[in-house]
């Protein structure tokens, strides 16, 4: 059980995923709320009137709350340290060998650094997410009291200990539209407080006052939180292309040609190949004075490397024009990332009418 919460963070970041990962770039901040569902710990006591036994606090349900700020790679992958703070009642005191009445709070809070992977499972809307986190966490028992409901024995204690935590997070995110970069998210989280925290106390046993000391055993908390993150980095979706100025008639009009790739390629495929081919010949037949060969992606992924993929992609096509007998030397190449797109879309769409090369022939 001590291994659970080490055992789920690990699996967490090393599953196989096989959606591909929605980028955050850059600083983020996050926050949420929500309910607090304590597994009631084992507590080891010390003190006369315990007993030989071992004890358990009966918690009730409470509410906890956190504060992130992270930094995103872009590829999915992101970062962040997270204050967080939980609270619950205690309802009874279990394992007496005497029945008690009992009171008093549970309060925890830390630091704990968490790493998280966004995926992108084609929805525009949803952005599950999977983590796993380690820090440390202060336990404080605030005011818990045990008394025999027959009289003659109370317990009390008012102190807190601190303890290394490990955590697993499953989770959404929910971009929301006309806002760039904020979006509500929900999470489910499992922390497993190592044991060994230490409490002092007071032991009053008929009228004998002594100290006492209660020892909690594995802190497992079970949290679903609720919350909003904001990028700071994310841009607005663009804005639809300007119509172009009407250009002065050339005396022989332009021909053109369009060149689909797969996404996140830029090999030619056979029917890539074929247009290539009638774009060649048909060069052959016209006056020509320049071959414009002009390279695009779609807006899914990083600008800088969308940038890299279309000067790929018109290289690929500038390529096989000179294997058909187009001469290189009346071949200009240029790469326009995911500018002047063919299809209008908000940013990490997939739109297969944008990765293309077009071929103009002057």
């Amino acid at each position: 059980m001590r291994l659970r919460g080490a055992i789920l963070a690990t699996a967490l970041l090393t599953t196989p995923i096989l959606a591909t990962a929605q980028p955050i770039s850059g600083l983020y901040v996050g926050a949420g709320a929500g309910l607090h569902a304590p597994q009631n710990p084992k507590v080891t006591p010390s003190g006369a009137g315990f007993g030989t036994g071992q004890l358990q606090l009966n918690e009730d349900f409470g509410f906890n709350s956190n504060l992130a700020v992270g930094y995103g790679l872009g590829n999915g992958f992101r970062f962040e340290i997270e204050g967080d703070f939980a609270r619950s009642d205690l309802r009874h005191v279990l394992g007496t060998p005497f029945p008690t009445a009992s009171s008093g709070t549970i309060r925890s809070y830390g630091v704990m650094a968490n790493a998280i992977f966004d995926m992108d499972i084609g929805s525009r809307w949803v952005f599950p997410y999977l983590g796993g986190g380690a820090g440390y966490q202060w336990t404080k028992l605030n005011a818990v009291n045990a008394t025999a409901l027959n009289g003659g024995f109370s317990s009390s204690t008012s102190t807190q200990d601190g303890a290394f935590a490990l955590q697993g997070i499953f989770g959404a995110s929910f971009p929301i539209p006309n806002v760039p970069g904020l979006s509500l998210t929900a999470d489910y989280r499992f922390m497993d407080i190592l044991g060994g925290a230490k409490y002092d106390g007071v032991v009053d046993n008929g009228g004998v006052i002594t100290a006492s000391e209660l020892k909690l055993h594995n802190q497992f908390d079970h949290d679903v939180v609720i919350g909003v993150r904001y990028a700071f980095n994310v841009p607005p979706p663009p804005a639809p292309p300007a119509p172009e100025a009407t250009a002065t008639p050339a005396p022989a009009p332009a021909r053109s040609y369009l060149v689909f790739f797969d996404w996140d390629k830029a090999d030619l495929t056979e029917r890539a190949r074929a247009i290539v081919k009638e774009a060649a010949d048909n060069s052959t037949r016209v006056q020509v004075t320049r071959i414009e060969v002009n390279g695009y992606t779609d807006t899914s992924g990083i600008r800088a490397y969308n940038q890299d993929l279309s000067v790929r992609r018109a290289k690929a096509v500038a390529g096989e024009l000179v294997r058909d007998g187009v001469p290189r030397s009346v071949i200009s190449v240029q790469g326009f990332g995911e500018t002047h797109l063919l299809v209008a879309t908000g940013r990490n769409v997939r739109e297969p009418q944008n990765r293309r090369v077009e071929i103009i022939i002057r």
